[in-house]
């Protein structure tokens, strides 16, 4: 299994990128950053790439409705080139609130987007003049749409790799399928290693029935905190803001694919309420909400030998790359963490 780290792309973000020599050097295989309605990640990444030798990057995501398919392309071309082969395109579709309310964009039918900005780019990739009449996108732009004047073009400078691996954030029965059926990897969110083939397990053997074998083994991208220790569990508690952010303020009643996440989990009424105190803005009330056992359950935090038994869950639900938060309160216990968790995986 793969030890990977997120980097926030807020404070602290480029004495983190000063560090990672060491984390690197304790098993750190690979490194996301995120692209919500901060920083762009792109930015971030291309100073990454140029302060780094070995690591691997990814976005971890960029939304597919703020770039055209093919300036997604190119941006993976471009971040890949200065990486020398060292990035992973991670994409989603985020969600109405951020889609609509930050960036104006109509949040409409994301799975066919999601596969057609895939095909556009791998074709962009390949350094073929990019023809593409689907559902939603169409290039070069018909006569009746633009000038006329559109032509087809390819990408001219020759990209360092032609398939670059392309990691799909999905929570969704059918967005899952689709992840296992076109993507390198696939990025779930709050995994449940306990519950995941119940949640997932149908989805993934749909999508992997129709994947290319030429695509090899589905990459499982978990995220968790982590911390090694006795009498930890109050850490258990940082988690609480963003869970409660999610799972009740990630969308509107019926709109929520966090709380729907949460749902499917068996957490039927803690769900509603944590919405409902949400939505009402009463944030502490809500995180109050959040059930210890769900927390417990998505965390790698604890004493030794647990964590030992919690990474063999985690392997045995599937997962291929652990993308970890280290909780420690200082960069050498942090890079120690890792330098842990990569001896027992070894």
């Amino acid at each position: 299994m793969r030890i990977g780290m997120p980097l926030n792309y807020s404070g602290g973000f480029t004495e983190t990128v000063a560090e990672l020599g060491d984390f690197e050097r304790a098993g750190l295989g690979i490194v996301f950053v995120p692209e919500a309605y901060s920083f762009d990640a792109v930015s971030q990444l291309g100073f990454l790439a140029a302060r780094t030798e070995r690591v691997e990057i990814a976005s971890g995501i960029l939304p597919i409705y703020t770039r055209t398919p093919t300036l997604t392309a190119m941006t993976a071309a471009g971040l890949d080139f200065v990486s020398g082969g060292r990035f992973t395109l991670g994409i989603g579709a985020s969600g109405p609130q951020v889609i609509e309310g930050f960036h104006g964009v109509p949040y409409d039918a994301p799975l066919g987007r999601t596969r057609e900005v895939v095909e556009i780019c791998r074709a962009v990739w390949r350094r073929e003049k990019v023809e593409y009449s689907g559902r939603y996108y169409t290039l070069p732009l018909p006569p009746e749409r633009g000038t006329g004047l559109g032509k087809p073009l390819k990408i001219i400078n020759r990209p360092v790799r032609e398939r670059i691996p392309v990691l799909l954030a999905a929570i969704g029965p059918k967005n899952v399928a689709m992840a296992a059926e076109i993507a390198e990897g696939w990025e779930p969110f709050f995994f449940h290693p306990e519950k995941a083939r119940e949640v997932w397990g149908e989805a993934l053997a749909d999508g992997t029935a129709r994947r290319d074998p030429q695509l090899g083994p589905l990459d499982v991208v978990v995220a968790a905190p982590l911390a090694i220790g006795e009498d930890l569990d109050g850490l258990l508690d940082l988690m609480r803001p963003s869970v409660a952010l999610y799972v009740g303020g990630m969308g509107a009643k019926g709109r929520n694919f966090y709380n729907d996440l949460a749902r499917r989990y068996g957490y039927v009424r803690e769900a509603e309420l944590i919405q409902d105190l949400y939505l009402a803005g009463k944030k502490k009330e809500a995180e109050a909400a959040v059930p210890i056992e769900l927390l417990r359950a998505t965390a790698l935090i604890g004493p030794a030998g647990y964590i030992q038994e919690r990474l063999a869950a985690y392997a045995q639900a599937g997962a291929t790359t652990l993308n970890v938060t280290p909780l420690a309160p200082d960069h050498r216990s942090r890079v120690a963490a890792i330098e842990q968790v990569r001896g027992w995986l070894s």
